[in-house]
């Protein structure tokens, strides 16, 4: 309250100077206390307001760390990219197109897909009170059937204003079959056919006659939807624009007086198609909109699935998208204490978009309807709707009085469209195709056509994948933390800050007595939760004051002792990071909290495995800055997932030696029936450009690249680009030797006159099977082979199953449940 306090008086100063009327200080005295009562009046409701979300969690160091960090990221969007910077109408009319191409591009319709035949199907015929129902169905592509009902007045002179309305999570079903969301919503359609509108009520994709799906990240674990740039919410915003196109060619429409509305889902989708389609005229979304605060500090982002949101490839604030209904009449709805849309979130967007509008000399246009209630279709709510769209589409008196409200007098299996499914349905997985992959183009021959492929590649890694990366770049200082020496090893920690809050602690390893100039290399290994527990069952028992977080795995005394042998050996450094969310900074949760804090970093235009990628980057720029290691060659090494995010991190740091990469998936891509060759991390948009083969080409370029893979295949088009542009030696796969098949060899007898010889070939690691810059790196982290495995090579991981933790946040397996209905 104090706040609000101060800007009255501020006010009231500023007035008195310049008003010298008592009356018009009067005046604007009165108006400024009615506005201040409605506010103070509407604001006390938030903190009553009752909410589910977040789920409570564990109250540990990591998912501290976790809460402060999505805050920081919730507040710089709001603060940089929402409306704050459009100060003038000539700044909103410049930027307006390129924000509603972006949009285009984040619901995945840019390039928008092809306009194809309709093939629009009367199936049947319902009559009502004073108006009739069509039952029909379109295709928004071929084989994408959207089922629809057509409301219309029993009788038209002319064409009439038209209501596109769009349905929330109603699950009809009776008797085993699925009626379709829009029987839920029947009751719209009926009053605006009996109040001389024509009116399309259309299923979406998840609830209508043929089942889909919106919740690949809310329960499926279909995180590779992000790496396709893929969200049901572009596929329901498709299904929009589709309809109009078909509503274009009815002679009871009138095309120039379109207008749009739907509460909870439909609020979403009405946001979605006023702000891409112009020829929506008015518009009245229902609770399907709040901010970014609301979704992901307050954590409303657990209550809906993913056809709520865009894929935030560049970061907005949800203003922004409300605001690309301007100048058109928009009036904004929404109950007092909804959980999952607060009125706090969405008095902050109305409050922008409103100034906006003030820019546009349009205030007149947009509106705030808000009725007391929870998260319910409500006659309030409707009543609101129905007067904005007499006023703005029938240019009715303000004034006039509406004699009902919505009833729902049809029976709902009545309105069914199908008799019998499609067989030529894809509206099951429509997810698989409805973002086109890129397809990999042919191995470069000529380096020139490298060049170009591989900075194109570069520029759509940097400005759709990680744009989400922190744009002011601090110069990392790494803080040497403690240093230990326990049987002749020395391990050194040092603690560096990758993105605020996070900040990730190295380990250096190597023989002590050696300085920085002394190492002929150093590995970094990136640990993923397997690692980390076996990196601590090496070093913790001796180490532990620097390691601080002991996960409970038992010590291995034979780890040691093989690591201690490598660097009594070898003047080689080892170096271990942990990225964000493993070992020292894991979160923990039931597997609902953790899905739904990753879910938070697609809002905020991030994947958890795309900043990871960031974390790496920002761990070599630390190595690089320890004194004594700034020319000291580096090699990275990885496993499984980290081993995809080592390869893109290596892309954009220089002067990597050799990344060795064991169990790296082949692909980001997935299915609905499931890949058999699981699918890697999730990072934004990536397939929209590439797959892991050509990043993997991409590294070889730069760096030698060694693949541990049984799926020689896989890795034709690295093997093949290097090959054509002369660099085959910067790309090797090995085939990993399974413990059960290595052999011991017998130790021969040393020959006289050979010792010497022996003693200066200690120093060239190709000739060692076991103690080579490739092997030491996992030799702690992820356990050993026998010494005769094969040269040069880093040995197999030796992963317990129990050792990965379950509660870490990585690709949790979901339950098939679901979010309650809305």
């Amino acid at each position: 309250m104090q706040p609000l306090f101060y800007v009255f008086l501020h006010f009231l100063r500023f007035r008195a100077k310049d008003d010298h009327s008592c009356l018009c200080r009067a005046f604007w005295l009165s108006s400024l206390l009615m506005r201040t009562s409605l506010l103070l009046c509407l604001l006390p409701s938030l903190a009553f307001a009752a909410s589910p979300f977040p789920e409570k969690t564990p109250d540990t160091p990591g998912n501290k760390f976790l809460d402060r960090y999505m805050a920081e990221q919730a507040r710089e969007i709001t603060a940089d990219n929402g409306l704050a910077q459009i100060q003038t109408a000539a700044d909103w009319e410049a930027k307006a197109p390129e924000y509603r191409r972006q949009m285009f591009e984040m619901l995945g319709l840019d390039p928008l897909p092809e306009k194809t035949s309709l093939h629009a199907t009367k199936t049947g015929e319902v009559k009502g009170d004073g108006f009739v129902v069509e039952k029909l169905h379109f295709q928004s592509m071929p084989g994408l059937y959207v089922t629809a009902n057509l409301y219309l007045p029993e009788k038209i002179d002319k064409p009439l204003p038209t209501i596109l309305y769009v349905c929330g999570h109603a699950n009809v079903v009776k008797e085993g079959v699925s009626l379709g969301n829009k029987t839920g919503y029947e009751h719209h359609g009926e009053w605006f056919a009996r109040h001389g509108y024509a009116c399309m009520i259309i299923d979406t994709v998840e609830l209508g006659e043929i089942r889909g799906e919106h919740h690949g990240t809310f329960s499926k674990g279909r995180w590779w939807w992000l790496s396709r740039g893929y969200t049901p919410a572009g596929l329901e915003a498709w299904s929009c624009i589709r309809a109009l196109d078909y509503l274009e060619t009815r002679k009871e429409v009138d095309k120039t007086r379109f207008g749009v509305t739907g509460r909870s889902g439909g609020g979403a989708y009405s946001w979605f198609i006023t702000a891409l389609d112009e020829r929506i005229q008015a518009s009245a979304p229902t609770a399907g909109v709040t901010d970014m605060v609301n979704q992901v500090i307050d954590g409303c982002v657990e209550g809906h699935c993913d056809c709520m949101f865009f894929v935030n490839t560049y970061r907005w604030n949800f203003e922004r998208m409300a605001a690309l209904a301007a100048p058109r009449p928009l009036l904004i709805v929404n109950t007092d204490k909804d959980p999952i849309f607060p009125i706090d979130g969405v008095f902050r967007i109305y409050q922008n978009v409103r100034r906006l509008y003030g820019l546009l000399g349009k205030e007149g246009n947009i509106g705030l309807q808000v009725a007391e209630g929870g998260h319910k279709d409500l006659q309030a709510l409707n009543i609101g709707a129905f007067h904005w769209f007499e006023r703005f589409l029938k240019k009715a008196d303000p004034m006039a009085v509406l004699d009902e409200g919505a009833k729902k007098t049809l029976d709902a299996a009545a309105l069914r469209v199908f008799n019998e499914l499609p067989k030529d349905e894809i509206n099951t997985k429509a997810d698989e195709t409805f973002v086109p992959m890129a397809k990999a183009p042919e191995p470069a021959t000529k380096a020139d056509e490298w060049s170009k492929q591989s900075e194109g590649w570069m520029g759509n890694l940097k400005d759709k994948v990680f744009n989400g990366w922190p744009k002011d770049i601090a110069s990392v200082n790494p803080q040497k933390e403690n240093s230990a020496e326990v049987d002749g090893i020395r391990v050194t920690a040092y603690d560096f800050e990758s993105q605020s809050p996070f900040r990730l602690r190295l380990y250096l390893v190597h023989r002590d007595g050696l300085r920085a100039e002394d190492l002929q290399l150093v590995a970094l290994n990136v640990l993923d939760e397997a690692g980390w527990d076996e990196f601590c069952a090496t070093y913790h028992s001796r180490f532990g004051k620097l390691i601080e977080v002991f996960p409970g795995s038992p010590k291995d005394d034979a780890a040691f002792e093989q690591e201690k042998k490598m660097f009594t050996s070898f003047k080689w450094g080892m170096a271990y990071i942990c990225p964000r969310g493993i070992g020292p900074t894991a979160w923990v949760g039931s597997e609902k909290a953790q899905t739904q804090r990753l879910r938070r970093f697609n809002l905020l235009g991030q994947t958890l495995d795309g900043m990871r990628v960031w974390d790496i980057r920002r761990t070599l720029q630390s190595i690089r800055a320890i004194p004594g290691f700034g020319e000291t060659p580096l090699w990275i090494q990885a496993h499984r997932d980290m081993a995809v995010d080592a390869l893109y991190a290596s892309l954009f740091e220089d002067n990597i030696k050799r990344l060795d990469l064991h169990d790296m998936p082949l692909t980001h891509n997935g299915t609905v029936a499931g890949d058999p060759k699981a699918p890697g991390p999730a990072l934004l948009n990536v397939l929209k450009y590439l797959d892991i083969p050509q990043a993997t080409a991409m590294a070889a370029m730069r760096s030698k690249v060694v693949i541990y893979s049984a799926d020689k295949p896989a890795w034709t088009y690295p093997a093949t680009v290097t090959k054509n542009l002369g660099k085959e030696t910067q790309f090797q796969v090995r085939v990993p030797v399974k413990p059960e098949e290595v052999k011991e060899e017998p130790k021969k007898k040393e020959e006289p006159g050979k010792k010497e010889e022996t003693k200066e070939k200690a120093e060239e690691p190709k000739k060692s099977a076991s103690l080579t810059p490739a092997a030491a790196p996992i030799s702690i982290a992820y356990g050993t082979l026998p010494d005769v495995s094969y040269s040069d090579a880093p040995r197999k991981p030796r992963v317990k199953k129990d050792t990965i933790k379950k509660d870490t946040i990585k690709k949790p397996h979901m339950k098939k449940d679901s979010p309650k209905k809305r």
